[in-house]
C-alpha cells in the first residue's frame, strides 16, 4: 500500500542533530516530518559531554533545565595501577570568561539527551515517525520527493521543499548524492564501548564520583564510569592489535566483558548485563559539500569526529541550530537562496576546525604529552567558534581593539535592565526565534523607520556597565542562533543587512 503526503521540510534521522532542527522548526510553525528507522530513540551512552555553547543552545530551545537536572559534572579522573588506585586529576576546566552563563561541561548519556529533546518536540506539537526509513529520494527545482518504508512494510511518498540528512556517519542520503566523504583514520586501534550492569565484591570501589582508568594494562586501555543518575556503568576497552576486528555479538557479551574487565583491572568485577554496545576506530572525516540543491547534510552525515574532546554531538547540534532559522527565512520571508549556501560555508568551516582540534587532542592523549594528557581546555567549549569570515557577517566599525567583539562572533550574555527597570540577562532578550537589534549607541533618539516584525529592538539600561564591557558601542544585529550579524555605528547600515535575510 502506498500513500502520498506533503510537508515543507523532511528530516531523515532523529538523533540530537535532527531533533534540534525539528524543535527549531516546530517553534517557528514550519511544517516538517522527522523520520527514524529505529523503533525507538538511541539506546546508548555515546556522546556524553555537553559543552558550554551547547548548553546555551539548549537554553534558547527550552530544555536546559532538564539537561542540567539530568546530568552531572565531568568527574575527576582516577588512574589505577592494577587493583590499586593511583593519582587523580581534573580532566576539564570551566569557561571562566565573562558572559558565559553555563561555564562547565555537563555529562549526560546520549539516550537521555535524545529523550529530553523528544519530549520538547512533543510539547511543541511535533512527533517522530519511528520505524520509518527513507529508502530513496529524487529532487527537482521545486523540492524533493522521498520514499518512506514503514515497519509494517507499507510505503509512503512524501513531497517536501527541503530534505535534511541527519542519518549518521553511514548516511544513505550522502551516498546517494555521491558526495565525497574524505578524512583520515586517527587511530587504527579498535575500541569497544558498552553500557553494562556491574557487580562483584569490588563493585563499590567503582564509585560514581570518579572516572576510573587503567592505561597500563598489557593489551590496552580500560575505562569505567558510572553514568549519571542510573546504575549503568560505561565500559571503554581499547585494543593494541590494529588488525583485530571487533564483533559486538561476540566481544560485548557479559562473559567476554567480564574477562576483559577482570584481566585489565585486577578487580573482582562481573558484568551482569549488557544494555548497549558499539565498536569503532577513531576517524576524522568531512563531506565535500553540505548542500546539494535542496538536500542538506548535517551532523555525522556531514562530519565524523574522534570522541576525544567531546565535539561530535555538539557540532551536530549547532548544525541544526544554524539551519532552522535559515530555512524559515527562505520559506516564509522570501530570503535569497544564497542564505542556505551560507549554511554550507559557515558549518563546513567550523567542522574543519573542530576536526583538526579533535585529531590533535586524540594524538596528544596517545603520546602522553605531559600534564596535558587527558585534559580538556577551553578550546573544546565551542564558545570561540565564529563566522567572522562568513558571507553573513558585516563588521563596519573602525579602530577596534584587538580583543574586541566582532561581527561573526558569538553574542555574549550580560546582566542589565530593560526600560521598565526589571533585571534581565541579554540571553533572556535573545531567547526565541527572532533577530534582536541591540542598541548600544547611547543616543536617545527613536527610530523613525519601522523594523520588520522578525527583528526585536532592545536598548538595555546598562547601569553596571557589563553590556558595554562585552560589546563596546554601536548597533548590533543578533541572529537567532546567537551570533552577531552586523556591528555598526551607522543606523543606515541596517537596511542593506536585513536584505540578506528576507526579500
Amino acid at each position: 500500500m502506498r500513500t502520498t503526503t506533503h510537508t515543507e521540510v523532511l528530516i531523515a534521522g532523529a538523533g540530537p542533530t535532527g531533533l534540534v532542527l525539528a524543535i527549531d522548526l516546530a517553534r517557528r510553525g514550519i511544517p516538517h516530518r522527522i523520520v527514524e528507522r529505529s523503533e525507538r530513540g538511541f539506546p546508548g551512552s555515546r556522546g556524553t559531554g555537553v559543552q558550554p555553547r551547547t548548553l546555551e543552545v539548549f537554553d534558547d530551545l527550552g530544555v536546559v533545565d532538564a539537561v542540567v537536572a539530568g546530568s552531572g559534572p565531568v568527574p575527576p579522573m582516577q588512574r589505577w595501577q592494577g587493583p590499586e588506585p593511583a593519582d587523580r586529576w581534573n580532566m576539564t576546566e570551566p569557561a571562566e570568561a565573562p558572559g558565559v552563563p553555563y561555564p562547565e561541561v555537563r555529562m549526560l548519556p546520549q539516550w537521555r539527551t535524545v529523550g529530553i529533546l523528544c519530549a520538547r518536540l512533543e510539547e511543541l506539537g511535533g512527533r517522530i515517525d519511528f520505524g520509518t526509513e527513507l529508502t530513496g529520494f529524487a529532487q527537482d527545482a521545486d523540492g524533493v520527493t522521498g520514499t518512506l518504508r514503514h515497519a509494517d512494510g507499507t510505503t509512503e511518498t512524501v513531497r517536501a521543499g527541503w530534505l535534511v540528512a541527519a542519518d549518521g556517519g553511514r548516511s544513505g542520503v550522502r551516498e546517494a548524492l555521491g558526495v565525497a566523504f574524505t578524512g583520515e583514520q586517527v587511530d587504527a586501534r579498535p575500541v569497544l564501548i558498552a553500557d553494562v550492569l556491574l557487580k562483584g565484591p569490588d563493585r563499590a570501589r567503582i564509585d560514581p564520583g570518579h572516572w576510573h582508568m587503567w592505561e597500563g594494562a598489557e593489551h590496552g586501555f580500560l575505562g569505567l564510569r558510572q553514568l549519571e543518575q542510573v546504575e549503568t556503568v560505561q565500559v571503554i576497552v581499547g585494543f593494541q592489535d590494529t588488525a583485530r576486528r571487533l564483533d559486538t555479538d561476540v566481544d560485548a557479551t557479559p562473559d567476554a566483558l567480564t574477562r576483559l574487565v577482570a584481566e585489565r583491572s585486577g578487580l573482582a568485577l562481573t558484568v551482569d548485563e549488557v544494555r548497549w554496545s558499539s565498536a569503532y576506530r577513531a576517524r576524522a572525516a568531512m563531506a565535500e559539500r553540505f548542500r546539494v540543491g535542496r538536500v542538506l547534510l548535517s551532523g555525522d552525515a556531514a562530519h565524523v569526529h574522534p570522541p576525544s574532546g567531546g565535539q561530535g554531538l555538539n557540532t551536530g547540534i549547532q548544525d541544526g541550530y544554524n539551519l532552522g532559522w535559515k530555512l524559515e527565512a527562505v520559506l516564509r520571508r522570501g530570503a535569497p537562496d544564497a542564505l542556505l549556501d551560507s549554511y554550507d560555508t559557515e558549518r563546513r568551516g567550523v567542522a574543519a576546525d573542530v576536526l583538526g582540534l579533535t585529531a590533535r587532542v586524540h594524538r596528544r592523549d596517545l603520546k602522553g604529552d605531559g600534564e596535558n594528557r587527558w585534559r580538556r581546555g577551553k578550546e573544546t567549549h565551542q564558545l570561540t567558534l565564529n563566522y567572522r569570515e562568513g558571507p553573513l557577517s558585516r563588521e563596519l566599525r573602525r579602530d577596534l581593539a584587538g580583543d574586541a567583539l566582532r561581527a561573526g562572533d558569538r553574542a555574549p550574555d550580560a546582566p542589565c535592565r530593560d526600560v521598565s527597570g526589571a533585571r534581565v540577562r541579554l540571553f533572556d532578550v535573545f531567547r526565541g526565534p527572532h533577530f534582536t537589534l541591540l542598541d548600544l549607541t547611547g543616543e536617545d533618539t527613536r527610530r523613525t523607520d519601522p523594523l520588520p516584525d522578525w527583528v526585536r529592538p532592545f536598548r538595555p539600561v546598562d547601569d553596571e556597565g557589563r553590556v558595554k564591557e562585552r560589546y563596546g558601542s554601536g548597533l548590533f544585529l543578533i541572529r537567532p542562533d546567537g551570533y552577531v550579524a552586523l556591528a555598526t555605528d551607522d543606523a543606515s547600515d541596517l537596511a542593506p543587512c536585513l536584505t540578506l535575510f528576507s526579500a
